[in-house]
């Protein structure tokens, strides 16, 4: 099936993606995709066609009957549209009603067999795609699921981070794990990120903070829910803000320039990228020494019949480092981070140095 979608409105710098999280009705959604119009901030307009939900019994989508609605909204406003789909026959009828941009989400992209038939359904067009992160952290998945819609012949790929589930309760719900998309930025260069605060937040009180964030770290984008009026909506009503709150949200972003020439800013930011350079060789010799004695550590332990994983040692260190770490100005959460690869690490060397010795012994 061949689309008319030629231009590729992602790869515009900044682009704003917004609209309701369900297409609840033709009025809802005119409604909405007016206003966002009106505000002259928004190039794409968003609606679930299809939503899947956590738990059965909740309002899954009002489906393909949706799908004109949000054809005469486009051409009403102007918008560019884009939807959600999960299944080949999802991509069909989107692309029959001129859907400009399909997103799979999240919960999708965790199944290499659904994005796999996917990528089947777009062959032979020319359709942007946007990929959600999968539910959980996991950054191969991530990248495969990018690679097979590109080797479906697609080339018009963005990303969207949205963040990950994590176990009990957060102040996210679902935690950014900027780290994530950082480093899919650095791995896959060529393809925008955008940012989709509403599913990292759960609600509409931290959703400039990680606008911001994100526009921080450079990102390509937004992806915004937004509602005509939210507390009637039939889907996280909590997290969708109005046409005019997400004007005002979107004019307090503060942009900045990716480079700069000034000669006096790059001589001061080269002086201070060399004390980094020289301090993470510190770093890493630092470490050397400590898994150096972690080796010693191993071998007394070996001669003595204990077991190289000891619980509460650990316990003492990470409460300890913790408590240091604050006083340094670094969060809780680094510091655990960190401390946990250290002693996975630490582990591996007293594992790998109590083998040899024991094949030593043996030979």
């Amino acid at each position: 099936m061949e689309t008319t979608n030629q231009q590729s409105i992602i790869k515009k710098k900044n682009v704003v993606i917004a609209g309701p999280c369900s297409a609840e009705s033709e009025e809802q959604l005119i409604t909405t995709a007016t206003e966002l119009a009106q505000y002259g901030k928004v190039d794409v307009l968003r609606a679930g066609i299809w939503k899947p939900r956590t738990n059965p019994g909740g309002f899954e989508g009002i489906g393909t009957k949706g799908l004109p609605w949000l054809l005469k909204a486009k051409q009403l406003t102007g918008l560019k549209t884009a939807v959600e789909v999960a299944t080949p026959k999802h991509v069909e009828d989107a692309l029959s009603f001129e859907v400009d941009v399909l997103w799979i989400g999240a919960r999708t992209a965790v199944n290499p067999f659904s994005v796999q038939q996917i990528a089947d359904a777009l062959k032979g067009t020319k359709q942007t795609v946007l990929i959600k992160n999968p539910i959980n952290p996991d950054l191969k998945l991530w990248m495969g699921a990018v690679e097979r819609i590109a080797t479906a012949g697609i080339d018009d790929i963005g990303l969207i981070h949205r963040g990950f589930s994590s176990y009990g309760n957060t102040e996210y719900r679902n935690v950014p794990l900027w780290q994530i998309p950082i480093e899919m930025k650095r791995l896959l260069p060529d393809l925008p990120v955008i940012c989709d605060p509403s599913h990292i937040c759960g609600n509409r009180t931290k959703l400039h903070a990680v606008a911001q964030k994100s526009v921080d770290l450079d990102f390509d984008g937004l992806i915004i829910e937004s509602h005509y009026n939210p507390e009637i909506a039939l889907t996280d009503k909590s997290q969708q803000v109005t046409p005019a709150n997400l004007a005002s949200l979107l004019g307090k972003l503060i942009y900045k320039r990716q480079d700069s020439d000034d000669a006096a800013f790059l001589q001061q930011l080269e002086n201070l990228r060399e004390q980094i350079n020289h301090l993470d060789e510190e770093l890493l010799t630092v470490i050397g020494n400590r898994m150096a004695i972690a080796r010693e550590i191993g071998e007394i332990k070996q001669r003595n019949s204990v077991t190289v994983l000891q619980s509460n040692r650990y316990n003492e260190i990470l409460n300890r480092v913790i408590q240091k770490g604050e006083e340094n100005g670094l969060s809780e959460r680094f510091v655990k981070t960190y401390i946990e690869a250290i002693h996975i690490e630490s582990i591996r060397i007293q594992n790998e140095h109590q083998n040899r010795l024991s094949q030593q012994s043996e030979a």
